[in-house]
């Protein structure tokens, strides 16, 4: 089934070329098939890329998704035109009466920041109080998971000494939820942040469980009972090639910054990236949709209870 994107979207073009079935809403009206509503809020600088990155793994299940694009408005973009975020993104406000099967709240480069610092941290939190009552499942990624953490339940994020950044090796933790329903005992992710949440913090939380971690990156899926939240604290995402536009980006600005780990052939930025986190990226948001989305959502979204 189709993803069913904004009219000129410059998602839809790359992803047509990649052979991936995008539909045009006016097409989807004619369905008579609820799709599902999934909400992004992209606090990525590189909104379109991150546009393109989620769409394609969204796009990649039977299910038809209609995605709506959600900005702060506290905060302006310095990496996205203005134009753009006009065409293409809504504010809170403007969708404080609707109710969505899913979001998604994106990273941000703002981790080493106390979350109370961040201009838009308010606004954030009315979005994420907003996800209580009004999305079904809300799936949060690296700084966004740090950002849910602390808000829904005061886990307090703590500073790395270096930066953990690469592709790291994870175990499945709790093979009997179905988010990591099909996943490999072993399995590789992306990570790119400057700072963590606390095993032992998670752990004294009874409402989170931990579904999968690193023994070098530390926890990695983390989730509610009920599936109403989850947490994701890497990158999965990511292109091929984004880790190493971080890398070169930060050695061009004279930054201490050393080769993301596991990602090059034999460890050397002089060679291949060694792509092998894709599949279980497709699979834990085909899992998300499936299981805590699609068959979990009432038809009528009017009927979605309050709560976590």
């Amino acid at each position: 089934m189709p993803l069913i994107l904004p009219k000129n979207l410059p998602a839809a073009e790359a992803l047509e070329r990649e052979n991936i079935f995008v539909m045009p809403e006016e097409r989807a009206r004619n369905q008579d098939i609820r799709p599902l509503r999934i909400v992004v809020v992209n606090l990525m600088p590189t909104k379109i890329a991150t546009e393109t990155q989620l769409a394609r793994l969204l796009a990649s299940t039977p299910l038809q998704v209609v995605l709506t694009f959600l900005r702060t408005g506290t905060h302006q973009s310095k990496n996205t035109s203005e134009n753009h975020l006009q065409a293409f993104y809504r504010t809170v406000d403007e969708v404080m009466g609707e109710r969505f099967d899913g979001m998604i709240i994106t990273g941000a480069p703002v981790e080493q920041m106390p979350f109370e610092e961040v201009d838009y941290w308010p606004e954030l939190c009315r979005i994420m109080d907003f996800s209580k009552k009004n999305v079904w499942s809300t799936l949060h990624v690296c700084w966004g998971a740090q950002a849910g953490l602390y808000h829904h339940f005061g886990i307090r994020k703590q500073p790395l000494d270096e930066k953990m950044f690469g592709i790291f090796p994870h175990r499945v933790t709790r093979p009997s939820s179905p988010l990591v329903r099909g996943f490999d005992e072993i399995f590789y992710a992306p990570h790119s942040r400057h700072t963590t949440v606390s095993r032992e913090d998670v752990l004294a939380t009874p409402q989170v469980r931990v579904l999968a971690e690193s023994d070098e990156a530390g926890l990695y899926l983390m989730a509610t009972d009920s599936g109403r939240q989850i947490f994701v604290t890497g990158h999965p995402e990511y292109d091929r090639l984004t880790l190493d536009s971080e890398y070169r980006r930060d050695l061009a600005r004279g930054l201490a910054i050393q080769p993301p780990a596991h990602y090059y052939a034999d460890d050397d930025p002089g060679k291949d990236v060694l792509f092998r986190w894709r599949g279980h990226a497709h699979l834990l948001y085909s899992n998300w949709l499936n299981y805590y989305v699609y068959q979990q959502t009432p038809y009528d979204l009017t009927d979605l209870p309050g709560g976590m």
